[in-house]
């Protein structure tokens, strides 16, 4: 199947309401050529990257919206202008190619071939038109709110959105140093350098495919951004305590409290959703490590838990994401401004019914891939006021930003992903 045609249905899927991550992984079994799955992937991350830009600009080129039940055609023609701005696709190839998948449909042909052409005679109007309404390509809620918490640094926090994110890894320590690791990485020509705040962290000029990595399935590395490798260290899991990750999917923050501490008593990992539990099993299983895995509604542990607490307790919050956008640019066309409130109170049930299961003197490490600050110190500072046995421990760092509660990353700071985390203790 064309290529092209395989991202617009990708791109239609997405404008539906379906993850981009599910819409590739169904395209995948129609294509098994590396080359173009990189094309199709950078395809459509970029497109949906710039949406709001790309329809601004689409909307100025017709005369009339195009029709909902012809979103395919709306989907062709904004992969069309993307690969004419921002890809090294030449301008007749991006057109001819784009406008040959509607061979079938004379009228969609030409409609393409016309506005596609009018971009490039009017590129520099229309692009000057985008900077002035739409320059920030993000829907007006998140713009807003993302003003509103971090004023004059929103700008940069856009820009970096709007941005390829790095590839970070991690390496498992229990195998090789990262130093042995690097000289591995550099014998393959993959350029890359430590991370400066993990000591077991890693991150590459350009990404590349998992299957280049060396020793990647004997589980010598993990794909993880520096701002989500932080945790292993804030929670400080000790040799003989039991520890409990709430939110374990995909597991990387499991399989890397286990990588720095292999002497656990237990550790159990929870999730809500039994088909992310199964990621977490492959990846503890590719690492050679082992938890107890458990699927499990964690505002409900009267249901699950076994009565023993625990000296650890790693709580990743379901969340808005708004700290990983560049690297989930679709939660900019399915996340809606009236979410926050209900994962707000999700939140808070969550922290309220596990914070029963820490033992005295034990550590509670909140974390979210979120910049706003509803999700994050507002709700630890509501925390601690209705809980007189919870004292917050300062996460001092030369990373992030110190808040009245806990520690803020905001996205592309220190190459890291948008992360919050707070450090909470038992009295």
């Amino acid at each position: 199947m064309n290529s092209r045609l395989i991202a617009a249905n990708v791109l239609v899927k997405v404008l539906s309401g379906k993850s981009m991550t599910a819409a590739l992984e169904t395209a995948w079994e129609q294509v098994s050529d590396v080359q173009e799955k990189a094309f199709i992937q950078a395809l459509c991350y970029g497109t949906v990257r710039q949406y709001y830009r790309l329809e601004f600009i689409l909307n100025q080129l017709v005369n009339k919206p195009i029709k909902n039940k012809d979103v395919q055609i709306k989907a062709l023609a904004l992969l069309g202008l993307y690969q004419l701005k921002y890809m090294r696709v030449k301008d007749h190839a991006a057109v001819s190619e784009t406008v040959a998948v509607m061979n079938k449909k004379q009228w969609a042909k030409s409609l393409l071939n016309a506005l596609l052409r009018r971009y490039l005679r009017e590129q520099e109007q229309l692009e000057a038109l985008a900077d002035k309404h739409v320059a920030y390509a993000h829907p007006d809620w998140m713009i807003k709110a993302i003003k509103a918490d971090w004023g004059s640094e929103a700008k940069q926090i856009f820009l970096e959105n709007n941005l390829a994110p790095p590839m970070s890894l991690r390496v498992n320590t229990r195998f090789c140093s990262r130093d042995t690791y690097l000289t591995m990485l550099a014998e393959q020509e993959i350029e890359a350098s430590a991370l400066e705040y993990s000591e077991q962290g890693v991150i590459l000029v350009e990404p590349v495919a998992v299957e280049k990595l060396p020793k990647f399935s004997e589980g010598w590395v993990s794909v993880q951004d520096a701002a989500a490798q932080l945790s292993a260290q804030l929670l400080d899991a000790q040799a003989g305590q039991r520890v409990l990750d709430v939110c374990a999917a995909p597991g990387g923050k499991t399989a890397h409290t286990l990588e720095c501490q292999p002497d656990l008593k237990t550790m159990l990992a929870c999730d809500i959703d039994a088909q992310r539990l199964l990621r977490v099993k492959e990846n503890l299983t590719r690492l050679h490590l082992a938890a107890d895995l458990l699927t499990a509604d964690a505002t409900k542990p009267e249901e699950w838990w076994d009565g023993v607490l625990f000296e650890r307790i790693l709580l990743d919050a379901p969340c808005s994401a708004l700290g990983v956008v560049r690297r989930h640019p679709d939660i900019k066309l399915l996340r809606r401004a009236e979410d926050i409130a209900q994962l707000q109170a999700i939140q808070q049930d969550i922290l309220r019914a596990t914070w029963g299961l820490l033992a005295p003197g034990g550590i509670l490490l909140y974390a979210t891939c979120s910049i706003l600050q509803q999700e994050n110190e507002c709700q630890i500072e509501r925390f601690l006021q209705q809980h007189d046995d919870a004292l917050e421990l300062p996460i001092e760092a030369a990373w992030g930003v110190k808040r009245p509660f806990g520690r803020q990353v905001l996205t592309g700071s220190q190459s890291m992903d948008g992360f919050y985390y707070a450090r909470l203790q038992k009295k």
